[in-house]
């Protein structure tokens, strides 16, 4: 039905017949010609209309906008006036022979002109998909998905499905549960992820395994994360964390620079400690130079941890940001950021601001004046480095609440200020993570997953402190989205007994949710690691959209609907009958 794409007519097509296929971008009628914007995948192109050719000049008098048409024609040169330089088609046009019209459009319920609600733009997902943008997002996304596998392939990893219907175990977010018929009463959940089951397949031997996979997890959704997203899962066999990280370096390189053409550097690692205490947050944003500068030393006697309301133990910190565009910021916006940190439980933000170094405590305006004198003043400047025209910006409190609050207060200068250019990228490792986590009863969980091996000798060393002991684990971070994350498994099935145990998974569940893993273990599992990068997340960084529905097709609510299909959906009771299921009125209290 076509002979050409409408975006791959060139100027060397000139004088030849074309049949092409698509939808109406634009008409314009001039009277004596009719100009007509067509469209398909690959671009746009001018087709004109003499009324010379009375039939299909009529014919094209009909359309309407989005109505799908064949047309078969000639190409011709634009006049020079008309040539259109903006598109790839704009020195030619197509004198139209032959108009067929296949579907009359209706006015659309989308105005592709101005801003439709998202509500709207999800309910007509496949008119919003007729944009160029939403497109080529997915043009992209098929680009890298091509690209991964030619990449796995080479480096001899298998692509292996891996079950959707399976067991349900406690890894985290709630699972997404289906209803077996033959087995009334009992229930299939849709995987988190492969953990298990890429597990198992080292066990069997497999070596190297990867899968481009569906995942879903019943959790409270947020711009980066929808219910069901796709996981580029990966494990291998005798490969140790640094090596499998190499790998997954040289892929993220691979595909930047196929798709930007941009070469991204060696990927820094931190540990996750240092993560923290420089940037508070586990998942740093490196484009944004701002970094957490400790002071306890400096205020570390009575009368300033008296006035700073804290007490000298480790579990408490003073420490600043230094912000070196302190000129722009006057009383009011201090006062807005002093605000802002209060969100994240911290009692008060300081501030220092350096005017003129030279001039002494005359040259500085501060919060906590009545406690600066020159010697504490000398030693801020030499440990921050501050210039003239700085800002300093000063908690004391609880450890993890000055660290998240500064860390926050970070990302909000950074972004207040535009410190950093988007069209930069830097990844960087975070390692080291903790093993475990425990809750305000005491009780740990894992910080990872429960399959995740521990440090080597973190096992032994700290089994009786669980709060200092390591995982084997890292997470990949680009310009602060965690894109992926993995680490070495534990493959013996004493340690992992061992961590159900902290963890608080009875014996009993430990047999019935993990039996078959536990089981497997037992049976000459080799060491192994692997990791879980975010495809969704991924293609969203590359296009620059800080929305991950913009690079899914059929993406969902923030509520985990589907406004073009409307599901979830109501089923019949004859339906529920079946799989022996009734439904329970919430009461109202």
């Amino acid at each position: 039905m076509r002979t050409k794409y409408c975006g791959n007519i060139r100027i060397i097509h000139l004088h030849k017949f074309v049949v092409l296929s698509g939808w109406v971008n634009k008409i314009r009628n001039f009277g004596q010609f009719i100009f007509v914007d067509m469209r398909d995948y690959t671009g746009i192109v001018q087709i004109i209309f003499h009324s010379n050719n009375h039939d299909i000049f009529q014919k094209a008098l009909s359309l309407k906008n989005e109505s799908c048409i064949q047309i078969e024609g000639i190409v011709q040169k634009r006049d020079i006036k008309n040539t259109n330089l903006k598109l790839d088609t704009g020195q030619i046009e197509i004198l139209a022979k032959k108009i067929n019209i296949f579907n009359i459009s209706e006015p659309l319920p989308l105005d592709y002109l101005n801003n439709n609600s998202d509500d709207l733009k999800l309910k007509y997902r496949y008119l919003d998909l007729r944009q160029f943008n939403l497109f080529k997002n997915l043009k992209i996304r098929n680009e890298v998905t091509c690209l991964i596998r030619n990449f796995m392939t080479k480096k001899n990893f298998l692509d292996i499905e891996t079950p959707l219907l399976t067991k349900s175990t406690p890894e985290g977010a709630r699972d997404y549960l289906v209803p077996s018929r033959n087995y009334p009463g009992k229930f299939y959940a849709l995987p988190q992820s492969p953990q298990l089951f890429k597990q198992l397949l080292m066990i069997s031997g497999i070596d190297r395994y990867y899968q481009i996979v569906k995942c879903f997890r019943d959790e409270d959704l947020r711009s980066d994360r929808q219910p069901e997203f796709t996981q580029v899962d990966i494990e291998a066999s005798f490969l140790n964390s640094t090596k499998i990280r190499k790998i997954i370096e040289q892929l993220i390189k691979k595909i930047w620079l196929k798709t930007l053409n941009y070469n991204l550097n060696k990927f820094p690692v931190l540990s996750f400690n240092e993560a923290i205490e420089k940037y508070g947050s586990d998942k740093p944003d490196l484009r944004n130079p701002i970094e957490i500068i400790d002071i306890f030393d400096i205020f570390n006697k009575k009368k300033y941890l008296d006035f700073f309301e804290i007490q000298p133990s480790k579990k408490n910190r003073i420490a600043l940001l230094c912000f070196s565009e302190g000129e722009k910021i006057s009383r009011k916006k201090i006062e807005k950021y002093c605000n802002y940190v209060n969100k994240f439980d911290a009692k008060k933000l300081f501030y220092i601001k350096v005017n003129k170094y030279k001039l002494g405590q005359d040259g500085f305006q501060s919060s906590i004046k009545n406690i600066l004198n020159q010697i504490i003043l000398d030693k801020i400047i030499k440990k921050t480095n501050a210039k003239n025209g700085d800002i300093l910006f000063i908690m004391a409190d609880k450890k993890d609440i000055v660290n998240k609050s500064l860390g926050m207060l970070r990302i909000k200068l950074g972004n207040d200020f535009k410190i950093f250019k988007k069209n930069i990228w830097k990844p960087v490792w975070i390692i080291n993570f903790p093993m475990f986590k425990k809750n305000n009863l005491g009780n740990f969980s894992s910080v990872h997953h429960p399959f995740t091996a521990f440090k080597k000798n973190h096992e032994k060393k700290f089994f009786n402190n669980l709060d200092y002991a390591m995982s084997d684990s890292y997470d990949l971070v680009i310009n602060g989205y965690e894109i992926g994350g993995g680490s070495v498994r534990i493959h013996d099935a004493k340690t992992q007994k061992k961590v159900f145990n902290i963890i608080g998974i009875s014996k009993k569940d430990q047999k019935e949710k993990f039996g078959f893993l536990i089981e497997a273990l037992q049976y000459g599992a080799p060491p192994h690691a692997g990791i879980a990068l975010g495809l969704d997340r991924i293609i969203m960084l590359l296009r620059e959209t800080n929305n991950i529905r913009d690079v899914i097709a059929f993406p969902k609510t923030t509520s985990a609907s589907c406004l073009m299909t409307n599901a979830p959906s109501r089923l019949k009771n004859k339906n529920l009958n079946e799989l022996g299921i009734n439904i329970i009125k919430k009461s109202i209290l």
